[in-house]
C-alpha cells in the first residue's frame, strides 16, 4: 500500500483568491475585473416578470439588471453627484 497524502481542507476555510477571477475570459474584458455580489428580495411574481422580460430582450437576468441599474445610477448622472 502506497501512502498518499492528501490536501484537508479545514470546514470553514478560505480558498485561494484565484477562483474569483476563474470566470469565463468575456468578463474580464468587460472591464469589471472586480465585482460584489448583491442579492435582493422579491417577490415570485417580480421574478417571474424580470425573467420574461430577459429572455424577451434575449439577454441574461443579470444582464438585464445590471443595465437597468447603470441607467439609474450612472457615474455621469448630476443626481449621484454629491
Amino acid at each position: 500500500m502506497s501512502k498518499t497524502r492528501s490536501k484537508r481542507v479545514g470546514i470553514g476555510a478560505r480558498p485561494p483568491a484565484t477562483w474569483i477571477r476563474q470566470g469565463d475570459a468575456d468578463a474580464l474584458q468587460k472591464g469589471d475585473l472586480y465585482t460584489a455580489r448583491l442579492t435582493l428580495d422579491i417577490t415570485p411574481a417580480m421574478r417571474a416578470r424580470i425573467k420574461i422580460s430577459a429572455f424577451t430582450r434575449g439577454v441574461t437576468v443579470a444582464e438585464l439588471l445590471r443595465g437597468l441599474l447603470e441607467r439609474e445610477f450612472s457615474e455621469n448622472r448630476m443626481e449621484n453627484m454629491p
